[in-house]
């Protein structure tokens, strides 16, 4: 016999997030599970452009995120989500004012941003990726970010490890990754920072696990390969010929928009780094990560 739904029900039913990454401001409300979207809306923006050469984030910059924090509350307004998270990236998060930009928010829009470290990036990673995939052994999941990149390996609902390193696409690119110069001298680099930073007894385990992942860069590169079963020999290929074309061509590639399309070489030479420094040789991709980690913590189905 069917129950009625109870006050507490209700509420804990429908959950909201606000990410505001360095692109866009993305409000995600959903019912019941990550998958049963009630409203999906983004707003531009281009914080990428917007962070001087101290690390700040310009005033423009605080006004377009204030602007897109106005909008996608008033969407937010009526839907009835008893939970709801705003939380900001990386490009907020290490920004040198990251804690005015956070005050200037809150007092304009009433919202407080709040931020996430790296591991626990990793960590919700790794749970949204965990219930995409359904039961399973053990998971290694990678994650490619635009300041970070994370990795996170269990085989259970609660990763067995997890780690955050500053090596994310935007990081590398502002860094001077952008064409080919010493880059073998640059893959060494990174796989030997990413392999060090997993302890030697989890590297044969975290190797032998199937890997998945999560990210928007790996889903461009699924793209630009045309398989869901991305290799690291795919990646390799395309390193050479993304380092040849313009950004501006480069958009014109399946799965590269415009706006990433600057940072998606550095973002193409630590995936295959990650892949390898990890001993994948091939991994899946999953649509979930961060966001729908912390919306399944919304919902308490983890």
């Amino acid at each position: 016999m069917a129950t009625k739904s109870t006050p507490r029900d209700k509420e804990s039913a429908r959950v909201a997030v606000l990410d505001v990454g360095c692109f866009s401001a993305h409000l995600l409300v959903v019912d019941h599970t990550p998958d049963r979207q009630v409203v999906s809306h983004k707003v531009r923006l281009r914080l990428d452009q917007a962070i001087d050469a101290d690390g700040r984030i310009t005033r423009r910059g605080i006004e377009h995120i204030v602007d897109a924090v106005q909008t996608t509350e008033q969407r937010l307004h009526g839907l009835g989500a008893g939970r709801f998270l705003p939380f900001a990236t990386s490009s907020v998060r290490d920004a040198t004012n990251a804690d005015t930009v956070v005050e200037t928010v809150a007092e304009r829009t009433g919202v407080t941003l709040r931020f996430l470290t790296g591991k626990q990036e990793a960590r919700l990673a790794y749970q949204a990726a965990r219930h995409w995939h359904g039961p399973a052994d053990a998971l290694t999941v990678l994650d490619v970010g635009g300041g970070t990149v994370e990795i996170a390996y269990g085989a259970t609902r609660r990763p067995a490890f997890t780690c955050s390193l500053p090596l994310g696409a935007r990081t590398l690119t502002m860094a001077g990754l952008t064409d080919t110069t010493d880059l073998d001298d640059t893959r060494t680099m990174l796989r030997g920072e990413i392999r060090d930073a997993i302890p030697p007894e989890l590297r044969g385990a975290l190797a032998e696990a199937p890997a998945t992942g999560c990210s928007k860069v790996f889903e461009s590169l699924a793209k630009l390969a045309g398989t869901n079963h991305l290799r690291a020999d795919d990646i390799a290929a395309w390193i050479p010929l993304l380092a040849r074309l313009s950004p501006r061509h480069r958009a014109r590639l399946p799965g590269i928009s415009s706006h990433r399309a600057r940072q998606v070489f550095a973002g193409a030479v630590v995936a295959e780094a990650l892949m390898t420094a990890t001993g994948h040789a091939s991994i899946d991709i999953c649509p979930w990560s961060t966001r729908e980690g912390v919306l399944l913590g919304l919902l308490e189905l983890n």
